[in-house]
């Protein structure tokens, strides 16, 4: 390992502690093989725009795993979690890595990014994992995933009001969404209330910081379901972005 990579990899470990997660050898090396295999597909697909080793463990990996933030025993409990958009894993694979005893579901509607999630799941050994094709419209249907989960992450690119119908519909009730949010706005916070109270949710806490050595904000959204989502929802697809519930 070059001079350079071995120095982010001690930073990345640092980094983690400082959330108080401490890594075994053999969890260390599924994030490598996670990162070798992220950048392998890339060239042949997008998944991402960043691949420099340093930058990917800081702004991918460690940002997922700042869920412990709002979540601090994700260790201790064997969570039911569904990541929504996962794109190409995260947070989903990280927090799987980190925190072996969760049931993970990872959620997008790109068929070749499933592809791309289960080869990363076989060779890194993961298990109690599933990578699934679909839509949230579709799945969040009674007869398929509905209220089935302890824990909905997501860091897809929307609107907090359109997310919210996407994920809470996933969520039990007492259950969590968790919208990790780079640049949340009061307004956009405001405009997602209705939304979160229609949808059965509550914000429990908004927990914003800044990735470690960076300028880069960060916002967690901790929405608690407080009571069971309304059967109209979520709607078809592509109305929830069209049409968000303001």
């Amino acid at each position: 390992m070059k001079d350079k990579n071995r120095e982010a990899l001690d930073e990345f470990k640092q980094d983690l502690r400082n959330l108080n997660i401490i890594l075994r050898e053999e969890q260390l090396q599924s994030f490598l093989e996670y990162y070798d295999l992220l950048v392998e597909w890339n060239e042949k697909m997008n998944l991402t725009a960043i691949t420099e080793f340093q930058d990917v463990l800081k702004k991918h990996f460690t940002d997922s795993l700042t869920l412990i933030k709002a979540i601090p025993d994700l260790e201790e409990k064997e969570y039911k979690l569904i990541d929504v958009g996962t794109g190409a894993g995260f947070p989903g694979i990280p927090l799987k890595i980190a925190f072996p005893g969760i049931h993970a579901t990872l959620l997008d509607s790109l068929n070749k990014r499933i592809g791309f999630l289960n080869h990363v799941i076989q060779k890194a050994n993961l298990e109690k994992i599933e990578a699934i094709h679909g839509r949230a419209e579709d799945l969040a249907k009674p007869q398929e995933k509905r209220e089935k989960y302890d824990i909905c992450v997501s860091r897809a690119v929307a609107n907090l009001a359109t997310l919210s119908e996407y994920c809470i519909p996933f969520v039990k009730i007492g259950g969590t969404f968790i919208s990790y949010k780079a640049d949340l706005t009061e307004d956009e916070l405001e405009g997602a209330k209705k939304a979160i109270k229609t949808l059965g949710g509550k914000i429990k806490d908004v927990i914003s910081f800044q990735l470690p050595e960076t300028e880069m904000k960060r916002t967690l959204v901790v929405i608690e379901k407080i009571s069971s989502t309304p059967k109209k929802y979520p709607r078809k697809a592509g109305i929830p972005a069209k049409e968000p519930i303001m």
